[in-house]
């Protein structure tokens, strides 16, 4: 494998070219490739794509409201020997075995270089991103109780979403590539649908996809249907065996694609 692989999309996600080469373009800078989009527009499985088309290992970061950059990096787990120097006959003196790497940690002392994905980090503070800045750049971290640094070993690939429901700083900004996953078209929406589910009977397509776009055109909706929620909608139509005509006449199983109250009442009133 070459230092700096080429990502050409795998048989199971389908990316755009402008998608493509913002891949190729963080891995060949060596910087994150921050993507932005609606939710369930594939963010998420582009990692995981991009990690199978590499043949790399993915480790994902889940960020949470309550996430901090140390989670990231390693956890010391003083409870666990202040428990064994009570309760125990193991070695407290030996802190590094309450050390425990987060999944930056794991993935700079792989012996292999691995996808890192940083998934919704607009879930967190505002000061979470800046504070990975240091290790991102370094690549590179100190463990205080043990004075040593770990560095990585080979620099992953680091992948990292948004869902855009904060702005991020500016100066984590200009350290990250940047690709804004656009809302898949007819044709492109036709072509995912095809990874899927490749034996579809056309016109129950023609008729899903008219409906869905219709949908997502009413104004005032709180959550547009996504991608991901559509592919399930097709999936119950498919196992439930609703006609096409049925399709074109009303929305059968609407709860599959509208998730809110509100939207569904306002859906019922604009297709009655």
């Amino acid at each position: 494998m070459s230092h700096n692989p080429t990502f050409e999309g795998s048989s199971s996600y389908i990316a755009s070219p402008d998608l493509l080469r913002a891949v190729n373009a963080a891995i060949a800078l060596q910087r994150p490739l921050l993507v932005k989009g609606e939710p369930g527009t594939g963010k998420t499985l582009l990692a995981e794509s991009v990690a199978e088309s590499l043949n790399m290992e993915l480790l994902c970061w889940q960020i949470k409201s309550t996430t901090k950059a140390q989670d990231g990096l390693y956890h010391y787990d003083v409870v666990q020997r202040l428990n064994d120097s009570r309760f125990g006959d193991g070695d407290v003196g030996d802190i590094s075995s309450y050390i425990k790497m987060g999944v930056l940690g794991r993935a700079f002392r792989s012996e292999r270089r691995v996808v890192v994905l940083i998934d919704e980090i607009d879930k967190a503070d505002l000061e979470f991103p800046n504070d990975l800045l240091h290790e991102i750049d370094r690549m590179s971290f100190h463990v205080h109780e043990l004075d040593e640094t770990v560095s990585a070993v080979h620099r992953p690939v680091v992948i990292i979403s948004s869902n855009a429901e904060k702005e991020l700083p500016d100066a984590f900004l200009r350290r990250c590539v940047f690709h804004y996953i656009s809302f898949p078209d007819r044709e492109m929406m036709e072509r995912i649908v095809a990874v899927h589910y490749p034996e579809l009977d056309r016109e129950l397509l023609e008729a899903a996809i008219v409906r869905f776009y219709e949908l997502r055109g009413i104004a005032g909706l709180r959550k547009k249907p996504s991608t991901s929620e559509f592919i399930d909608w097709l999936f119950v139509l498919m196992r439930g065996g609703i006609e096409p005509r049925e399709v074109a006449m009303r929305v059968p199983l609407l709860g599959t694609l509208i998730k809110q109250e509100a939207d569904l009442e306002l859906v019922a009133k604009r297709l009655a």
